[in-house]
Order: C-alpha cells, then structure tokens, then sequence
C-alpha cells in the first residue's frame, strides 16, 4: 500500500513538471506574434499581368527560423507522450536550424540538450546553439546522424527527438494556427487570396505535408511544389515512387535528406523541381538584394522554383500568386553561402545564376 502511495506521488509530481513545461511553451508562443507576410518585388509587368509573390518570413521567430514553429510542437508531442520528464536530456539530429529552437525550448523548461549534426554546419549556427544553451556533437558523416543520436540517447538515458519521423505527425496540420491557416489568413485580403501555388523546400517533410494536407482539408485549388537541392534524395524518389531511394546528401543546409525521411509525404506533393546547389546560392544572393534583407540558401532554392512558375504562369496568361518561405535569415551563413572564396572552395560558379535571376527581375524573362 505505501508502495502504491510513493508512485502516485511520483506520478503526481512528474504530471506536474509536465503541465509546467507545456504551460512554459504555451506562454512563449502566446508572447510571439505571426510571423509577416512580404511582397517579392516583381517586376511592374507582372503586376499587369495580376501574378504576385509573396514571402512568409519565418526569420522573425525567436530563434530565427521556420524550424522554430517544428521545435515547439516536437516538444509539447514529447511532453503529451510522456516522453520527457524533469531532468531528461533531449537529443537531436539536425543541420543547425532545428537544433537552434530545440535548445531554446529545452533550455525554456530546465532540460539539458545535445545537437547531432554534420561536422559542415556553418559556425554561426553552431554558436546560435551553443548560446541557448545547448551541447554539439558533430560527425563527418550526415547519414551517421541518426543512430549516432540513438547511441548517446540510450547510453545517457536521455531522448531521442527524432525530427525525421515525428515532423509530419506532432503539427496538427487542420488548422491550430499552423503554418498554413496563418498564410492563408494573411492572404484574406490580397487580390488573390487562394495562391496558384505554395512553393517549399523539404528537410524532415513536415511543412509540406501540413500543408499538403491542410489543402485538400480545406478544399483549396491551390497546388505545392517541392524545389529539392541537388544531391538529396526526396526529388528521385518522388519521381519513380520509389521511398527506398537514397543519395549523397544535400550540400544546402536545412532541406534535403540522403535519404526519404519517415516524414516526408510525397502524395500531397503536387510537382518537384530538381534546384542546382549554384541556383540556389545564386538566387538567394539576388533575392536579397531586390528584398532587401539577408536570406539563406534554402530560400534561394524555393525563390529559384518559384520564379520558374511564376514565369511559366505569365507564359500561359494565368493570373495568381504565388507564395513561398523566407525560411531563415542569411546572417547564420555570414562565413559559408555568403562568402565568396567559401562558395568558390564548393566549386560553385554563382555567376551564371546570377545572371539569370537578376535578368527575370529587371526583365521578367526567364531563361536558366
């Protein structure tokens, strides 16, 4: 009987550290408004053609990132399934920017936390992690990630956060303000407030297939492409339906997997562009320019996919917009993608790319 007394006790107390810690993340997202939503300035003969694009800035998020939205539902599905308890060390496998908002939030409710990640992350996302609080361990190779974040999550007792397998399942993709219904909302009153097309890049998959999702919920005609960065596997393995597939891995940081990740929805994709990692960079450096804030590279692979339908619609005379990520900001990548001799030591020659992008935007002719 006593034995009995002493676990509901236990479990009282552990109820209680858990109701804290959601209330502590609840708190924070009721602290942070909605993140905005930019107009790309296109050349004047697209608006006379009634086409617009448009940018939802999720740099604004506390910790500067779309990931930011990811990490704060990982943790409340962590918590709601009793997977963290007080004193429990989060681990995690990411390419910087999930890890980035994972600490922020472990830190948020008294958790230590470790981030699994390529030994090429840029420094600067390193250091974002390293100033929540959070520890880095970093293995040269990216597909050795994930069971190197099994091994220290078993031998340390801790959890696995597993962003790859959980992505698609801990955000409620309905509605509850997630990203989706949030775009949609701030399109209410634009001239064409149903996009033609959502253009976003995949890492875990989770973001599309909300979205994916939250379109044929809600009855939009409104289609998603997936612009995938060279090397991944996410692009092949759409196009012959085959999840097996597996590759190099991405050079651009935050999308693209070496292999299809557990999240990764391909049936709520619409269309998927194969990106070049010099368009890309090259996109992402001229976006910036004509936007007027720093970007990083998986905005340019999305800002490359959506110039290319952009164009493809005025082709067509079909008026609509078009709406993609400004996913973080380009400071984090100050040392790699923003570097000139960084990028020349890739073999990248962005000059090209450039060149096309900057054409589209003084001209609107498209010609990669």
């Amino acid at each position: 009987m006593n034995g009995d007394t002493e676990r509901d006790r236990f479990d009282a107390d552990r109820r209680a550290w858990v109701a804290r810690a959601v209330r502590a993340i609840d708190a924070d997202a009721q602290r942070s408004a909605d993140t905005h939503l930019l107009r790309f300035p296109l050349p004047d003969l697209f608006a006379a053609d009634g086409i617009e694009l448009y940018l939802k800035d999720e740099s604004t998020h506390p910790t500067g990132s779309l990931k930011h939205r990811l990490a704060r539902s990982l943790f409340l599905y962590a918590l709601c399934n009793g997977w963290l308890t007080e004193g429990t060390t989060v681990i995690e496998a990411s390419s910087g920017s999930t890890a980035v908002s994972e600490a922020y939030f472990a830190r948020m409710i008294g958790l230590p936390f470790v981030a699994v990640m390529p030994s090429r992350t840029s420094r600067e996302k390193i250091a974002l992690i390293e100033a929540q609080g959070g520890r880095c361990h970093l293995v040269d190779d990216p597909a050795a990630i994930y069971a190197e974040s099994q091994r220290l999550a078993a031998e340390c007792g801790g959890h696995y956060m597993d962003q790859f397998t959980h992505a698609e399942r801990a955000t409620d993709w309905r509605g509850n303000n997630n990203i989706a219904e949030s775009i949609w909302a701030q399109l209410r009153l634009e001239p064409h407030p149903d996009p033609a097309w959502l253009v976003i890049g995949a890492g875990t998959g989770g973001t599309s297939a909300t979205i994916g999702r939250y379109i044929r919920y809600r009855g939009r005609g409104t289609r998603l492409c997936v612009p995938d960065p060279e090397g991944s596997a996410f692009y092949d393995a759409w196009c012959n339906d085959d999840p097996t597939r597996t590759a190099p891995g991405s050079r651009i940081e935050g999308i693209g997997r070496p292999r299809v990740e557990p999240s990764f929805v391909g049936q709520v994709i619409d269309r998927m562009v194969r990106v070049p990692d010099a368009a890309s960079v090259g996109a992402m450096r001229e976006g910036a320019l004509a936007l007027g804030r720093p970007m990083g590279p998986s905005t340019g692979t999305n800002l490359w996919a959506a110039f290319g339908l952009i164009a493809e619609m005025r082709a067509a005379g079909v008026a609509g917009s078009v709406v993609t990520l400004l996913c973080d900001s380009g400071d984090r990548y100050a040392n790699t993608y923003n570097d000139d001799a960084w990028v020349a030591a890739q073999g990248w020659d962005i000059a090209p790319t450039r060149a096309v992008v900057a054409e589209f935007l003084q001209s609107g002719r498209w010609r990669p």
